[in-house]
């Protein structure tokens, strides 16, 4: 069945350094190109870190991460594109014909075995009656229609730095669904490990002090707290 995997295709040339110049460039009444060389590596890093405390994100817009997403379903999918700052290429349904379809299943219906089961067998009847719609003659931009939600699927994602920001904090929250939350710590790992600087302290308002979810929060701020530092060591 699906199996998640995120990695970074692309990403802007020392994203930090260009997001620091940008927001020295504001202040000061030098050239852009003697900003970029004046700049230092320490300069950098306490004017990234002052502008992401202080959460001043426009300039991090000029900082551009994209990612190869696989092993997600069309129910994530369709959850991660209403993020509208952003630019999306999935795989079609409606011109790639489906050989063999490959399923996310939730851990709540993989953890007990009659469940499985069913869900497993329920999923053949579709993939069969998918094939045979198809042999028949039935376009496959048609025969979709009878695909689950469940259906993996593939999708590369670009989004500036500002938008990541605002991805991990609704995504890595434990009131997030939990596919999207697990494709969002693969995402907060893979943009970390490019860009230190600019995604510490990213994630839920809990990370970085009180949680913003009123009457809904989860209770789990040192629990969340802990898993985000555990998943970049």
């Amino acid at each position: 069945m699906g199996r998640l995997s995120v990695e970074i295709l692309a990403h802007t040339p020392t994203p930090e350094r260009a997001v620091a110049v940008a927001a020295r460039l504001c202040y000061s009444p030098r050239s852009v190109s003697e900003l970029a060389e004046a700049l230092t590596d320490a300069e950098v890093e306490k004017l990234v870190g002052k502008i992401t405390s202080m959460g001043h994100f426009s300039t991090l817009e000029h900082a551009v991460f994209t990612f190869g997403i696989d092993g997600i379903s069309r129910a994530c999918s369709h959850q991660l594109v209403r993020h509208r700052v952003a630019s999306y290429s999935q795989q079609s349904q409606r011109y790639v014909e489906l050989k063999k379809v490959e399923a996310v299943i939730p851990p709540s219906i993989s953890k007990s075995k009659k469940s499985r089961a069913l869900f497993e067998k329920k999923l053949e009847e579709i993939w069969k009656l998918y094939g045979e719609l198809v042999e028949g003659g039935v376009p496959a931009e048609d025969a979709r229609y009878i695909l689950p939600n469940a259906c993996e699927t593939k999708i590369v994602v670009t989004m500036n730095a500002r938008e990541l920001h605002h991805f991990f904090a609704l995504r890595l929250c434990t009131r997030a669904q939990w596919e999207i939350r697990e494709m969002a710590k693969e995402m907060y790992r893979a943009a970390y490990a490019v860009s230190p600087l600019l995604f510490s302290g990213a994630g839920p308002g809990c990370v970085r002090g009180k949680c913003t979810e009123g009457e809904y929060c989860c209770g789990q701020q040192k629990k969340v707290r802990a898993e985000l530092k555990k998943l970049l060591a």
